[in-house]
């Protein structure tokens, strides 16, 4: 081969450097039907063993914008009905095994078991014994002050804290009915959390922490969904969302088109600039060859005029030995 036919074209280059980077962007699959396929490494998905999820990246950030909506309306409700100022806030939305889970729960505590029915599976809530003795206390009259934790409650205060936990729950639940009406079941109540067996130690868990402040007590609140219980939940809400989206591009206002009949309308374009002000003597006083200073800032700022309106602004200059005027700045009308 001779050493002309050796040398490539730039477009030679180009063209190997894209293939090498479309093979490099590209990873050999084994499909479920076990035939081999080359796909880009972007539309594969990284899958930890060890901290599975059954949620995508942006199902969990909908969740999230989601919840963050529930929090708002459960403050709000909490308040009215302790009538006591209430703030509430997200301190973790994460997706963790069921044994996981039950590590990170405290003991002794207080862990309510409910169901959203009809939905498959029982969820965990938990709190604190302080934040429900704290609870308790404000339904009872108190303060909700430097209320001690260090106790079991009795059968009246379980009762008690039940109907607020009712209010929280009912609340989660109605952030899904729109399609089908979920209300909250409570099945039973426990004070450690290894005696637990709701479900399977690998069983995926959808983790909320809510933080809670009531009077001078801020303690964690602790929810945990089944994987099964909320699967039906974010398919409905992603159906919803992605209806509400084409709603919003359907009532986009239409895009303008332009009107073919104004091609051979004449509108008269004039550039003006605001120069010395004379007064009406002196303006009658002047004679030819007579010289009226003007600010070097005038050609800087030229207004151009379309018919009795002013549009634009810009410099003054030439082109082809001939005046013009830049446009550098459209003036709102």
């Amino acid at each position: 081969m001779s050493a002309e036919a050796q040398v490539l074209s730039q477009s030679d280059v180009e063209r190997l450097l894209s293939q090498v980077h479309e093979e490099q962007g590209k990873a050999d699959v084994l499909t479920a039907e076990g035939k081999r396929q080359q796909r880009a490494q972007d539309s594969i998905q990284p899958y930890d063993f060890r901290q599975p999820a059954f949620l995508s990246a942006r199902e969990l950030r909908k969740l999230r914008l989601w919840h963050e909506d529930f929090i708002r309306s459960l403050a709000g409700r909490l308040s009215t009905y302790l009538r006591l100022e209430v703030g509430i806030q997200m301190a973790k939305l994460q997706t963790i095994t069921y044994q996981k889970f039950l590590e990170v729960l405290p003991n002794p505590t207080y862990i309510t078991l409910f169901k959203a029915d009809p939905m498959r599976g029982v969820c965990i809530l938990e709190l604190p014994p302080k934040l429900g003795l704290t609870i308790v206390d404000r339904l009872l009259g108190g303060a909700a002050i430097n209320v001690s934790g260090q106790r079991d409650m009795t059968e009246i205060e379980i009762a008690l804290l039940d109907q607020a936990l009712q209010i929280l729950l009912a609340e989660w639940c109605n952030h899904w009915n729109f399609e089908q009406e979920i209300r909250p079941v409570l099945l039973g109540h426990e004070t450690n959390g290894r005696f637990l067996q709701t479900a399977a130690s690998d069983t995926v868990m959808l983790h909320l922490s809510l933080e809670a402040h009531i009077g001078d007590c801020v303690e964690p609140i602790q929810l945990g969904f089944p994987y099964y219980t909320l699967e039906p939940l974010v398919l409905r809400m992603n159906k919803l969302l992605d209806l509400n989206t084409q709603d919003a591009v359907a009532v986009k206002s239409p895009e303008l088109h332009w009107n073919p009949r104004l091609e051979e309308v004449v509108v008269p374009v004039t550039a003006e600039w605001v120069g010395s002000t004379l007064s009406v003597r002196e303006l009658a006083n002047l004679r030819p060859g007579d010289v009226v200073p003007l600010s070097p800032d005038c050609a800087q700022r030229v207004m151009i005029r379309l018919a009795n309106l002013r549009k634009f602004e810009g410099p003054l200059g030439t082109v082809d030995n001939a005046w013009a005027v830049q446009i550098a700045k459209v003036i709102p009308t």
